[in-house]
């Protein structure tokens, strides 16, 4: 589960020109708006992340007017996402412990999670029957979430590269759809839920037309695997907007995993070819990225700009080329970097 609201320590406070009752402070690598004098460096803090969802409570009410949102998927709460105050980007909110009652007389430390003991929730849509179909349940095991972890959530991500070739990928802007084959059996499922192969689904027809799912089998078989999964972004007309203006739709596989274990690179563009499925765009492959990109402003850089089809790039993921694990996610070492431009452009 993502780490939406803990226990964070004030970085840095810094002032914003022509403004005189707000500051702009630190946590983690993330910059938000905070009242003036109200934050002091090595402060602790509630840090609740952009894509929260606060419950309905007097202590999140100052937010009604900015962020109070009501849809039949979530319901009623207030929503986190980036603002701009006089210039500056403003990304989650930061409150003073003693203004939670919930976590009053608790022992509370640096990084610890209290998402859920404050009730909140991620900001999410419902996964629509165009892009999805008839849900069965859950996903199987076998096929993890396709969760990224954002450079600004976890600044000691960038270390981990350290010395390592990697490579940069488009974000692309739809919803994560992934093909699991298991023993010959194939699953079809969306973000949380799998479909069934009723005829109902635009991504299964989709694929199946392609002849993904039997070519994935093929390939287990040749090469001996268990398991064999695909996951990538489901894009197009009534998906996201269609932000990236497809005239028809197309699904851009930037993960495979044989055996629960992450491909390398090569190996991801293999199995891509071999199963004629469209991979998502590589941009850029390098020896060491902290060379080139030393901090999260440098990379923050990196991500704007036009992206695939001449739009607003999303963002971008950053991989090392041949898997490594990394100790901070307790998995496959990997990471994206949201472009601001297109937050703001986008309302998120």
């Amino acid at each position: 589960m993502r780490k939406l609201a803990s226990i964070q320590k004030i970085k840095a406070v810094m002032p914003i020109p022509d403004a005189d009752r707000l500051e702009l402070v630190q946590v983690l690598g993330w910059k938000c708006v905070g009242g003036k004098d109200e934050f002091h460096v090595g402060d602790m803090v509630v840090y609740f992340e952009i894509d929260s969802f606060l419950p309905l409570c007097d202590e999140f009410e100052f937010l009604r007017k900015s962020s109070y949102k009501n849809n039949e998927f979530v319901g009623e709460g207030f929503r986190l996402k980036t603002m701009k105050f006089r210039g500056e980007i403003s990304q989650g909110l930061c409150l003073g412990i003693d203004k939670l009652p919930k976590l009053q007389g608790m022992t509370l430390e640096e990084g610890m999670d209290v998402t859920e003991i404050l009730g909140v929730r991620e900001w999410e849509m419902p996964e629509r029957a165009g892009s999805g179909g008839t849900m069965i349940g859950d996903r199987p095991g076998y096929i993890p979430k396709t969760d990224e972890t954002r450079i600004q959530s976890a600044p000691e991500l960038l270390n981990e590269f350290k010395g390592l070739p990697y490579y940069i990928t488009t974000k692309m802007d739809g919803s994560s759809h992934s093909i699991g084959v298991r023993d010959g059996e194939i699953s079809f499922t969306g973000h949380n839920f799998t479909y069934k192969d009723d005829g109902k689904s635009a991504f299964v027809e989709h694929v199946k037309a392609a002849g993904i799912p039997e070519k994935m089998k093929e390939y287990a078989d040749e090469h001996g695997l268990s398991t064999l999964v695909l996951q990538g972004e489901w894009c197009g007309e009534g998906i996201q907007k269609n932000r990236l203006k497809l005239k028809k739709p197309e699904w851009f596989v930037f993960t495979a995993k044989m055996d629960d274990k992450r491909t390398d690179l090569a190996t991801l563009r293999e199995i891509c070819e071999y199963v004629h499925c469209q991979m998502v765009p590589v941009e850029e492959e390098g020896d060491d990225l902290l060379a080139k990109y030393p901090d999260e402003a440098a990379l923050l850089a990196r991500a704007e700009g036009i992206g695939f089809n001449g739009t607003t790039r999303e963002g971008i993921v950053i991989r090392p080329i041949e898997p490594v694990h990394s100790y901070t996610l307790s998995g496959p070492l990997s990471m994206k970097v949201i472009n601001n431009k297109y937050l703001m452009k986008n309302d998120e």
